[in-house]
C-alpha cells in the first residue's frame, strides 16, 4: 500500500503563538473589537461557512468581539471572493475572508489570477480532517465495500465533494483511492457549490458517497443520517469515535485541511493586530473549546509571518502531492 501523509506534520511545524507589542487594544473590559464582518467563499453548511460561524459564535459568547455578522459569496471555487476582497479593499477593512488549503491547490492550477500573498495574512486557527461519506441506507459499510463497489463498477460509484475539480474533495479522494491501490485519475468526481449542497445530493441518491470535512458529517452521523466510513486522521476523533480512520481499515493515508482568516490588501497594523490578538485570545476560552470539540477540530494557530512561512510550505508539499497524484 502506498503511504501518503499529508498536513499535519507540516501543520503542526507551524504551530506558532501570535507575539503582540505596543499598547493594549482592550476598551475597559476584555473585547477587542466592536464588530466583525465574515465572508465566506462557499455556500451554506460547507466548511469554511462552519469556520466562520464557529469562530465567530466563539468570539462573540467570549466577550472578544461585540458583534459578528456573516456573508456567503460563492463562484469560481472561491475564487469570486477574493477577488472582491481585492477589488473593494479601502472599504473592507471590518472584513474577514476565512480560507484554507484550496487557496494554495487553485493558484496551483493556475485557476486564480490571485493567491494568499495578494491578501492580508491573518492567522491560521484549525485544521480539520476529511472524511469519505454514505448515506445510512446505503449497502456500503466500510471503505472495503466502497473500493468493492467501485472495482465493480466505476462509473456507477461516482464520489461527490464540495469543490471544483482538482479541488482539495477532489484532491482527497484521489489520494485516499490512490492509496487503496486504484488509479487516482480515474475517480468519477462530480463537483456541488460546498458542502451543504454536496451533502443534499448524496442523500437524494445522486452520488454514492462523498468527500468532504469531518466537521461537515459529524451532525449528520449523529443524527443517523449518514454513515461515516472512513476519516483520514492518525486516531479516531473524540467528536464521533465510531468513525474508523483510513490507516485502521489498511488505506495508509493522513490528511489535515488548514482553515484560517485574511483581510483585504493594505490592511493597517492596527487592524491586524487587533484581528491576530482576538483570535489568540480565544484560544483560552470554554466558549472557542466547545466549538472546536463539538467540530472534531484541531487547534492549529499560526500568525502573521508564520502563516505566511507556513503557507509557502503548503505550496511546496501541496504541489508535489498535485504532481503525484497527475493533478499538475
Amino acid at each position: 500500500m502506498m503511504k501518503t501523509t499529508f498536513g499535519r506534520r507540516a501543520l503542526m511545524a507551524a504551530v506558532a503563538a501570535a507575539s503582540l507589542v505596543g499598547a493594549p487594544l482592550y476598551a475597559g473590559g476584555h473585547q477587542v473589537l466592536d464588530s466583525v464582518h465574515f465572508l465566506i467563499p462557499g455556500g451554506a453548511g460547507g466548511g469554511w461557512d462552519g469556520t466562520a460561524r464557529g469562530t465567530g459564535e466563539a468570539l462573540t459568547n467570549a466577550g472578544l468581539v461585540g458583534s459578528a455578522s456573516y456573508e456567503n459569496m460563492s463562484g469560481g471555487g472561491g475564487g469570486k471572493a477574493i477577488g472582491y476582497m481585492i477589488e473593494n479593499a479601502e472599504s473592507l477593512e471590518g472584513t474577514l475572508m476565512v480560507n484554507s488549503t484550496p487557496i494554495v491547490i487553485r493558484s496551483l492550477t493556475g485557476v486564480f489570477p490571485h493567491n494568499f500573498r495578494d491578501l492580508t495574512l491573518i492567522a491560521g486557527t484549525i485544521g480539520d480532517y476529511a472524511a469519505m461519506v454514505v448515506p445510512a441506507d446505503s449497502p456500503l459499510n466500510s471503505m472495503a465495500d466502497l473500493l468493492a463497489a467501485y472495482q465493480e463498477n466505476p462509473g456507477d460509484t461516482a464520489i461527490g465533494g464540495g469543490s471544483v475539480p482538482g479541488g482539495m474533495d477532489h484532491l482527497v479522494a484521489a489520494m485516499v483511492m490512490k492509496a487503496a491501490g486504484e488509479d487516482p485519475t480515474a475517480v468519477k468526481y462530480i463537483p456541488y457549490d460546498a458542502g451543504g449542497k454536496a451533502m443534499a445530493a448524496l442523500l437524494s441518491g445522486e452520488i454514492k458517497a462523498l468527500s468532504t470535512g469531518f466537521s461537515e458529517a459529524v451532525a449528520l452521523a449523529e443524527q443517523g443520517e449518514v454513515k461515516i466510513l472512513g476519516v483520514t486522521s492518525d486516531e479516531r476523533v473524540d467528536a464521533f469515535a465510531d468513525a474508523a480512520t483510513m490507516k485502521e481499515q489498511g488505506i495508509d493515508t493522513t490528511f489535515v485541511n488548514w482553515r484560517g482568516f485574511f483581510g483585504a490588501p493594505g490592511l493597517s497594523e492596527d487592524k491586524v493586530s487587533a484581528y491576530q490578538m482576538a483570535i489568540e485570545k480565544m484560544y483560552d476560552t470554554e466558549e472557542w473549546e466547545a466549538v472546536r470539540a463539538r467540530n472534531g477540530w484541531v487547534n492549529i494557530h499560526n500568525s502573521g509571518e508564520d502563516f505566511q512561512s507556513f503557507l509557502e510550505n503548503q505550496e511546496k508539499v501541496i504541489g508535489d502531492l498535485m504532481r503525484e497524484l497527475g493533478f499538475l
